[in-house]
Formats: C-alpha cells, sequence, structure tokens
C-alpha cells in the first residue's frame, strides 16, 4: 500500500521533457497505428482483391506474434535497456509500413503484419518500463492517465487520416504517411534518453514471465476481456437497437475515458491501487449490464458512459499494482507480463464471447462479459484482503538488493 501526502505529491515532478518526449513518440506510433487501422481492410479487399477472411487474418497475425513476443521485449529492455527496443519497435514498424503498399499478395501482406506484431512488443512493452523509470513512485498512477492518452489519441486520429490520404492521395501516401510517423517516432526516442536504472540484471538473470505480477494480472484480463467484448460489439448493438450513428457509443466511451484520465489523474495515486481497480472493473460490469438489460438508445448510450467511466480508472489503477511488486531491474518483465494480459482480453475475449453472440445474441455476450468483469472485481478484493490480512500487518517488506529502488536511487514505499 502507498502513502504519501499531497506536499510530497507537489515536490515530486513528474512532467519533465523526456516525459513528455515519451509521450510524443508513443502518440506517433499509435497515430501509425491508427492509420493502419484504416488502410489494411480496404487494401486487402481493394487493391490485393482478398476478402473480409483474409483482413481479419492480417489483423490476427499482428496480435497473435505481439503476444509471443512481448515476454522476450522485456527481457532485452531489462537487460540492453529501454531506448534501444523503442527504437528497434519503431523502426521496424517503419519499414513494415514502407514495404505494404509494394507487397502484392495476401502472403506478403501477412508476413509484413508479423513484423509490425514485432514491433508493437518491443515499443509497447519497453515504452511502459520507461515510463515507469521516469515517474516518481508516487505518481505511478497520474503517469499511466496521462501516458495513455497519447495511444487513445493517436488510434481515435489515425484512421481518419489514413482515410483522407487514401482518398486524396492514394494508398502508397497513406502507408508512407505511417512509415514517416513511425520514423518520427524513432527519432523522438532517441531524444529522450537511457532510463533504465543502474544495477539491471544480466541477461541470464533477467525472467521472460514477472510471476509477481500474475495475481493482479487476472484482475486485468477480466477488465480487457470486457473491454474487448464492449469494442467489438457495441456498434452492432446500436444499429440493433435503432440508433442513427452506430459508431456514438465508441465515441462516448471514448470521450469518457480522456476526460476522466485527465479530470482525476491523480486519483490512482490517492487510493489503494488493488481496491481502485477492483472498484473500476465493477463498474464496467455495471455498464455491461445496463447493456444487457436495457436494450434502447439511451440505454446503449449509458452503458458505454459507464463502461468508459471503468476502464479510465482500471488500467492505471491495476498497472500501479503491478509495478509495485516489481523491483527497478524487473519492469520490462511486469510491463511484458501484464500486456501479454492486454493481448488475451482483447483478442481472445471477443472471439469467445462472439460465440455466444452467435449461439444467442449480443445481449447474452454483453451478459457474459459482465460476469467475468465481476469475477475479476471479486478477485482484486481477494488480493486487497489477503494484503491487509493480520498475518502481514505491521510486517516491512525487504526487497531483494536490486528490487525496491527507483529510477533516482530512492526507495519505493509500498
Amino acid at each position: 500500500m502507498v502513502h504519501h501526502d499531497t506536499t510530497q505529491l507537489r515536490r515530486e515532478r513528474l512532467v519533465t521533457r523526456p516525459f513528455v518526449t515519451l509521450a510524443l513518440a508513443e502518440l506517433a506510433y499509435f497515430t501509425a497505428d491508427g492509420v493502419a487501422v484504416y488502410t489494411l481492410p480496404v487494401y486487402v479487399t481493394g487493391p490485393l482483391g482478398s476478402d473480409a477472411a483474409g483482413a481479419g487474418l492480417a489483423f490476427g497475425a499482428f496480435a497473435v506474434v505481439a503476444l509471443v513476443c512481448r515476454p522476450f521485449a522485456g527481457r532485452l529492455a531489462d537487460t540492453r535497456g529501454r531506448r534501444p527496443v523503442m527504437v528497434a519497435g519503431a523502426l521496424l514498424c517503419a519499414l513494415g509500413m514502407a514495404l505494404t503498399p509494394l507487397a502484392g499478395t495476401l502472403v506478403a501482406v501477412v508476413a509484413l503484419r508479423l513484423l509490425l506484431g514485432v514491433a508493437e512488443a518491443c515499443l509497447f512493452v519497453a515504452a511502459v518500463a520507461a515510463l515507469v523509470d521516469l515517474a516518481p513512485p508516487s505518481r505511478i498512477g497520474e503517469a499511466m492517465s496521462y501516458n495513455s492518452l497519447g495511444l487513445y489519441l493517436g488510434l481515435t486520429a489515425g484512421p481518419p487520416l489514413g482515410e483522407l490520404l487514401v482518398r486524396s492521395a492514394g494508398f502508397v501516401a497513406a502507408w508512407s504517411g505511417a512509415a514517416v510517423l513511425a520514423a518520427t517516432s524513432a527519432v523522438l526516442v532517441l531524444g529522450i534518453g537511457e532510463t533504465r536504472p543502474a544495477g539491471a540484471p544480466a541477461a541470464g538473470e533477467a525472467h521472460l514471465i514477472h510471476r509477481p505480477s500474475i495475481p493482479v494480472g487476472l484482475v486485468f484480463l477480466a477488465s480487457t476481456v470486457a473491454m474487448g467484448a464492449f469494442l467489438a460489439f457495441a456498434a452492432l448493438h446500436a444499429d440493433a437497437v435503432g440508433l442513427a450513428n452506430a459508431s456514438l457509443p465508441l465515441l462516448t466511451y471514448g470521450a469518457m475515458v480522456v476526460a476522466v484520465r485527465v479530470a482525476f489523474a491523480r486519483v490512482p495515486d490517492r487510493l489503494p491501487p488493488l481496491a481502485l481497480g477492483g472498484a473500476a472493473v465493477l463498474t464496467m460490469a455495471g455498464g455491461l449490464t445496463v447493456l444487457t438489460t436495457w436494450a434502447s438508445p439511451a440505454g446503449t448510450i449509458l452503458g458505454a458512459a459507464v463502461m468508459g467511466l471503468g476502464i479510465a480508472f482500471s488500467t492505471p489503477a491495476l498497472f500501479a499494482a503491478i509495478f509495485a511488486r516489481a523491483g527497478a531491474g524487473e519492469r520490462g518483465a511486469a510491463s511484458a507480463t501484464a500486456s501479454a494480459f492486454l493481448d488475451l482480453g482483447i483478442g481472445g475475449g471477443p472471439i469467445l464471447l462472439g460465440a455466444v453472440a452467435q449461439a444467442f445474441t449480443i445481449q447474452a455476450a454483453f451478459g457474459a462479459a459482465a460476469w467475468v468483469a465481476l469475477l475479476g472485481a471479486m478477485w482484486a478484493l481477494v488480493l486487497r484482503a489477503r494484503e491487509n490480512s493480520p498475518s502481514r500487518a505491521g510486517v516491512a517488506e525487504s526487497p531483494p538488493p536490486d528490487q525496491g529502488f527507483d529510477a533516482r536511487g530512492g526507495r519505493i514505499m509500498r
């Protein structure tokens, strides 16, 4: 548990040049990703002459490779440094984007998407570890709240930018624009400097999986399954209940996440992270329950807003809980483990719940996702109760020699 008074919070500076530069690098990278979100399916089904299944294969290959590569990217970030792994990820992304308009077959595009999966694993895992290095220990949740805006804004602005480029100048311009954005991300990363603290583990000592992160990671998995179900089926549900603009629930959700993370960025550092994370996942269950039980335009918008409120707090709080269990030399592994749960939830959740929607209804899929979120919230309460159990009360943990210190040599208070 972290206890900090407001004087300490004011004294520890969060917004520094490296912090802002990292955020801009991620914004550039995820805007490139957003361009591909729009451009890939229309490129595969257009010039390549494939179909929706081919577009789905290209997207799926990306996610599978990213999941497999994240632990290895985490080990490299811990042993070789955050900056070279981030630069490698951004440059691989730039290369893959630049080569895509030259790919004349679906097989070639899928191969390049495999390369982009490696890029995503490297950039994301190392960037999260670098963020934790840069943030004061008492402001990790706030740092996560602000930093996540680069991802949300990039993936929001990228698709319309991709559409503009395709319609005005063609596919080569769109893929080239994405490549330039990714290369810009690499240049920005070079300006950050190396954030990995001294005394990091040697290659033989670093772990692929950060086991202390797994219990909290299961709560995060529940939240991502719930989020994946919403993102996958919100537009279809909106159309079914008669909303004129089927994208309105997604817009409502995104706007709520951004607004809450900006306005209440400090909340995750002022409350016990597991308690807040559990409450946030419970809120997501409530939003999904509204979508399940109130099949109307108003119910859909309300459910989307409640979902956004829950996810706005869940990720910063749960990441803060995960990194409280990771020493300075384990942040790459912890980042890889946490983001692997993200891949599993966002990728696997819609697949399993899609089967429920196919067999029953989309509302039934939302109901099943609500139960998953509820179980996640209950597990968070169990973990919180274990932390506060009498057997652990008043016992100060003694971190191993390479743990319990931040990048500036200060002890992390847990």
